[in-house]
C-alpha cells in the first residue's frame, strides 16, 4: 500500500511539474497557426475553422486550454477572443516576435533532447542543417540585442572605435542600430546563410554605411586594415576548440592594435544560470556539427593562444548563463 501511495505522490509531482508546458504549448499552436490574431476580435470557433481551414474539434480542444490557462476568453454566443495580449508573442508577420523563440524551442531544442535515449544507444548524432533553421535562429539570437547595445555603444565610445565588423551578423541588427547611433562609422556584416543574407540586406538596404556579404569569416579580409571593433556573437558552439582558435587568429589579423572583439556566449560551469547553459551544452551536444559550450578556461587558452587579452567576463543573462566578454589585441 505504501508503494503504492509513494507511486500515486510522485505521479502527481511530475503533473505539477509539467503544467508550465501547457502554456509554451498553447502559445507555440497560437503563434504558429496565427491563432491569436484570429481571435483578437470576437470570433467563433465555425468562424475561424472556415476561414483557416482547420480542424474543428482541435481548434476547439486548443481553445479549452487557453481558457483553462486565462490565455483566451469566452464571450458571448459563443465566440471567444484573446486575452492576456502583453504575455503572447505577436503576429509571425513581425520579424522581432517573441513567438520564434517558441518555435526553436517546440520544433529543434525538445525534438532534439527527446532524442536522446536513441543517440546514446546508436551513437549517431543529428545533424544541424544551418539552411533550414537558420532564419529562426536569427530571430531568436537578436532578441540578446536589446540588452547588448549599450555595451556595443560603450565599446565604440571607448576605443574610438572608426569601423565595425559582425561575424555572423544575422538580419544585421547590431550594425543597424549602431549605424543610427554611430552614422560616420562604418559597418560590415558577414552572413554564410544565404536567406538570412537576403534578409539582413532588405533590412539594412537604407544605411548606406552598412555592408552586408554573404561570406564565410575564413574567406573574408577587409579592404584595409583599420576595423576597430568585432562582434562574434552566439558563434562559438559553432567550433571546435581548434576553429575557435583559428578564428581569433584570423580575426586578429585585420583587428587595429588596441582593437577589441565583442564575443557574446553561454558559458559552459559558469557562475551564473548552469541549469540553463548546461541545458544548452546537452542540445549541442546532441549535433555531430555543433559543439560543446567553452568554459571560462577554453576562453582563456584561446587568449593565450592567439595574443589576445581577456579585458572583461560579465553575464549579460544571468538566468540563461549568457556572458559578454571583450578580448583586446
Amino acid at each position: 500500500m505504501v508503494t503504492e501511495v509513494v507511486r500515486a505522490l510522485k505521479a502527481r509531482g511530475w503533473m505539477k511539474r509539467n503544467m508550465p508546458f501547457l502554456y509554451t504549448w498553447h502559445a507555440y499552436v497560437g503563434y504558429e497557426m496565427n491563432l491569436y490574431e484570429a481571435f483578437k476580435k470576437p470570433k467563433t470557433v465555425e468562424e475561424v475553422a472556415t476561414k483557416y481551414s482547420l480542424e474543428k474539434d482541435l481548434l476547439k480542444r486548443w481553445l479549452d486550454v487557453g481558457l483553462a490557462i486565462s490565455y483566451v476568453k469566452e464571450g458571448r454566443k459563443g465566440k471567444y477572443k484573446t486575452a492576456r495580449k502583453l504575455m503572447l508573442p505577436s503576429s509571425k508577420k513581425n520579424p522581432r516576435s517573441t513567438g520564434a523563440i517558441l518555435k526553436e524551442m517546440m520544433e529543434l531544442h525538445i525534438p532534439t533532447l527527446l532524442s536522446y535515449p536513441t543517440i546514446m544507444k546508436t551513437g549517431e548524432k543529428n545533424v544541424f542543417d544551418g539552411d533550414k533553421h537558420g532564419a529562426v535562429v536569427a530571430q531568436t539570437s537578436s532578441m540578446l540585442e536589446t540588452l547588448a547595445l549599450p555595451k556595443m555603444t560603450s565599446l565604440v565610445k571607448k576605443y574610438d572605435v572608426k569601423e565595425v565588423v559582425d561575424v555572423g551578423c544575422g538580419y544585421g541588427g547590431y550594425v543597424q542600430k549602431l549605424s543610427k547611433a554611430f552614422p560616420h562609422l562604418t559597418f560590415s556584416g558577414l552572413e554564410v546563410n544565404e536567406e538570412v543574407t537576403e534578409e539582413a540586406k532588405k533590412q539594412c538596404s537604407e544605411h548606406d554605411q552598412i555592408t552586408i556579404e554573404c561570406t564565410d569569416v575564413f574567406e573574408w579580409t577587409p579592404d584595409e586594415k583599420n576595423v576597430d571593433l568585432v562582434l562574434v556573437h552566439n558563434l562559438l558552439h559553432y567550433l571546435s576548440d581548434e576553429e575557435r582558435i583559428n578564428l581569433f587568429s584570423h580575426i586578429s589579423k585585420w583587428l587595429q592594435k588596441g582593437g577589441v572583439i565583442s564575443v557574446i556566449t553561454p558559458i559552459q560551469n559558469g557562475k551564473h544560470g548552469k541549469q540553463f547553459s548546461s541545458v544548452f551544452n546537452s542540445f549541442f551536444s546532441a549535433f555531430e556539427n555543433l559543439h560543446s559550450l567553452p568554459t571560462k578556461k577554453d576562453i582563456e587558452k584561446v587568449t593565450k593562444a592567439t595574443g589576445l587579452k581577456l579585458a572583461s567576463y560579465k553575464p549579460i543573462i544571468k538566468e540563461a548563463g549568457w556572458y559578454h566578454l571583450t578580448l583586446e589585441k
